[in-house]
């Protein structure tokens, strides 16, 4: 049994998938996102979509920095990451635009004062002041927060959105196919719209990238950070403090939190360009997300063998959480990006654009693999002289 699974977690969320299977599928199965008829709007050419997700446990990581070196501002990161983590997803159906959002806070208000609260709700909002520079218009309209201590250890920091969008501009990855190449867009580095450098890690798989990376310290320090049942031999069994020094390379040196913590990057300015410009180039979006770099093999419209033999070199981030956890190459695939988060299904001769296009905000981009005919669907990656099938 996987590390993942031991610590109560799953990569493939297999019974939360078999809990909904019986639910309405939408009107495009194989699209990334539900997208169901216009109920508000009552027009056929409209589609409604509802999305919900959140910043997960890396909530807890921002808690134990925030303690360990009263940097408050921490959480302004942890507003980004619930909020990309729902706008990327809609980006993958082909939305962008005139989106509406609400958050729902939970927390432990013994643990949680109310400057906390202000660091999320207000970087919630410099980031949409930040999107709206680059044509994506997202509408705050306040949400939930509830002091539920006997139900969170800590916080837990989630959102919703909301849109109404034009039916014939929705990527539905229907035309997926056979001959198409996979261009990767690249998780970690700076784009132009950042501040700082950032290391890719998403907000994804990060209840292992804690207990891998991070010392026993944090256990023996921090009992409200874990679930107290969990046998020893998973709970924080790395080297490291969050405050430890991490190289980059090329002589440049970053804190491990600030690797761990990094904020998730949207793709939101790169693809309201793409989609504007090139709708009926893109093939297929799909957000690297839980899952890693299988979560393709869910959302393929056929039996089809993905090959993906020129992914990027894996970020010094995930060269830090394999080196704590000695995870295999297979797994450490399954449960986070390793630095691409993003895939375009398109025609060969178009990925240029797609490249191109990414380039000019700062974001590495290179075709990353292929889709091929098979009798079933089947996903083989080819890194480091190693090849992983799943």
């Amino acid at each position: 049994m996987s590390l993942y699974a031991q610590r109560g977690v799953s990569a493939q969320k297999e019974e939360v998938h078999q809990a909904v299977k019986n639910l309405d599928q939408g009107l495009f199965p194989h699209a990334f996102c539900k997208v169901y008829p216009d109920y508000l709007g009552g027009d056929d050419a409209f589609v409604n979509v509802m999305h919900a997700d959140g910043a997960g446990t890396k909530s807890i990581l921002a808690y134990l920095y925030w303690k360990e070196t009263g940097d408050i501002s921490v959480w302004k990161g942890i507003a980004q990451d619930a909020v990309v983590m729902n706008l990327d997803d809609l980006l993958c159906v082909g939305i962008y635009d005139n989106i509406i959002f609400n958050s729902t806070i939970d927390r432990n208000k013994k643990l949680i004062p109310g400057e906390v609260l202000e660091q999320i709700i207000n970087g919630t909002q410099e980031l949409f002041d930040t999107l709206k520079n680059y044509g994506v218009n997202i509408h705050y309209l306040g949400g939930e927060t509830a002091d539920v201590g006997d139900v969170v250890r800590t916080v837990a920091v989630n959102g919703t959105m909301s849109v109404r969008w034009p039916k014939n501009k929705i990527i539905s990855n229907q035309k997926i196919a056979a001959g198409d190449v996979i261009v990767g867009f690249a998780s970690y580095g700076k784009a132009h719209y950042e501040n700082e450098y950032n290391s890719g890690i998403g907000s994804n798989g990060l209840t292992s990238a804690r207990h891998d990376a991070l010392s026993k310290y944090y256990a023996e320090n921090f009992k409200e950070s874990y679930d107290n049942s969990l046998d020893d031999s998973v709970v924080y069994i790395g080297k490291d403090k969050l405050t430890d020094d991490y190289p980059l390379g090329e002589g440049a040196f970053t804190s491990v939190g600030n690797l761990i913590l990094s904020p998730t990057r949207t793709y939101a300015p790169l693809l309201k360009q793409l989609l504007q410009n090139h709708f009926d180039k893109i093939h297929g979006l799909i957000h690297c997300s839980g899952g890693g770099q299988t979560k393709c093999m869910k959302y393929l419209p056929g039996n089809f063998k993905i090959i993906k033999d020129n992914l990027f070199k894996a970020p010094p981030v995930f060269d830090l959480l394999q080196r704590n956890s000695c995870a295999s190459l297979k797994e450490m695939f399954e449960v986070f990006n390793m630095g691409c988060r993003l895939e375009l299904y398109c025609h060969s001769t178009d990925a240029e654009i797609m490249i191109e296009a990414a380039q000019a905000l700062g974001i590495d981009a290179q075709i990353i693999g292929r889709v091929e005919v098979a009798d079933k669907k089947e996903l083989q990656i080819e890194y480091g002289g190693e090849v992983v099938t799943y």
